[in-house]
């Protein structure tokens, strides 16, 4: 039986470009479906004249390492039209020994042939990549599911209207906490047994995260490495303070720095900075941190998939809802520690508070920081009685 492949969202975006001459790149963490959405262009947009590299496959890799020319002519002999545009699409370009001379003669001269190219890891890839592809490049970052796109894998298609929105949001609010707990890698959420979600999640963490990653980094102390990616992970949301790290761990603050930069540049975390206008009341400097990954970062901090939804893992969804739909997103804090949890700037400012409970809302924050600024205040809840709003209505506001 074939496996039935999904659209992604960003699908749409990246159609556009198939006629121009950039270089497509699509970047994420592994397993997040890069090679499904490869596959996807394939079969419903490109069709003919098209060659298909993994270079995980030593052959390849060794066929590409030999240069533009030597692919070119490969691509001759297996029957391209050089008439028509061909496309040739590689997977895993940061396994290449030069992968910045490659996609530039290929685009330089060899214009017939459209390049589209997926990545594990800008931190390999910016390693290998030089200045020489700029303007030679469109970039498309491919994160784990949105709640959107989690909704089509499991083929569940909803229209609100005034009628159904109370029964169709409350279907929303189970499937968004089922979204929450095991996270949005695309098999963990199209497996239906938890047992096996939690063995296959756990293998992407002990593949990637404690190999891969590690290999890429050069780390050598990986103990410090696997203990510091845990504490990440438990304090997703939180202020990032990279002297405590420090200390807890016994590693000076360079290598925590080092580490950090490695895991963002691997697709594990992301830091968000301060929203600030210079005023002395306004933290500017320390960033906060946040998992890429709900399920992923439940099984590094507790083991385990949780039984509950936990104030931290809601608010780390609710940003990855946000990040997914492009929005630019920072945070508010003062000296005195009134705190906004998400700023987004939009078209309009919105100052946006995260509460699991929607009873458990605390207006003071939003109203110091409205008074400041002009914007939009928001209250973003999942549970209890609606006194503000869902994140999937929120998402359809700013879009």
């Amino acid at each position: 039986m074939v496996e039935k492949i999904y659209k992604r969202k960003i699908t749409e975006e990246i159609i556009k470009y198939l006629p121009s001459k950039e270089i497509i790149v699509i970047y994420g963490s592994r397993q997040v479906g890069k090679t499904s959405l490869l596959k996807y262009l394939i079969e419903n947009y490109i069709k003919k004249n098209v060659f298909y590299f993994d270079l995980e496959l030593q052959n390849l890799l060794d066929l590409c390492n030999q240069g533009a020319e030597s692919v070119f002519k490969y691509l001759i002999q297996k029957g391209a039209d050089e008439k028509n545009k061909i496309f040739l699409i590689i997977d895993e370009i940061q396994y290449m020994d030069n992968p910045t001379k490659f996609l530039k003669i290929m685009h330089d001269h060899f214009p017939d042939v459209k390049l589209i190219v997926s990545g594990s890891s800008t931190f390999e890839i910016k390693k290998k990549f030089k200045e020489s592809l700029v303007g030679r490049t469109i970039n498309f970052e491919l994160y784990p599911l949105s709640f959107e796109e989690f909704l089509t894998f499991k083929e569940k298609n909803y229209r609100l209207n005034k009628e159904n929105i109370k029964q169709v949001n409350e279907e929303l609010v189970k499937l968004a906490e089922e979204h929450i707990l095991f996270g949005g890698y695309p098999q963990i959420v199209l497996e239906k047994s938890e047992e096996k979600k939690k063995a296959y999640l756990a293998q992407i963490i002990n593949t990637y995260i404690r190999k891969d990653i590690r290999d890429i980094g050069n780390i050598r102390d990986i103990s410090a490495f696997n203990k510091l990616t845990e504490l990440i992970a438990s304090q997703s949301g939180q202020l990032l303070n990279v002297l405590e790290i420090s200390n807890t761990l016994g590693i000076n603050r360079e290598t925590v720095m080092g580490y950090l930069d490695l895991l963002e540049n691997t697709f594990i975390i992301r830091r968000i900075t301060p929203f600030h206008k210079n005023l002395r009341s306004e933290i500017s400097k320390n960033p906060k941190v946040f998992f890429l990954d709900t399920g992923m970062m439940h099984l590094l901090w507790l083991k385990e998939f949780p039984k509950v939804i936990l104030g931290s893992s809601f608010e780390t969804f609710v940003f990855l809802e946000l990040i997914k739909s492009e929005q630019r997103v920072n945070f508010w804090r003062t000296t005195n520690k009134q705190e906004i949890d998400f700023i987004i700037k939009n078209k309009e400012l919105y100052a946006v508070e995260v509460k699991l409970s929607f009873q458990n809302t605390d207006n003071r924050s939003l109203k110091s920081f409205s008074e400041i600024y002009k914007c939009k205040k928001v209250i973003v809840g999942l549970k209890g009685e609606k006194k503000g709003k869902y994140i999937w209505e929120l998402i359809k506001e700013i879009n």
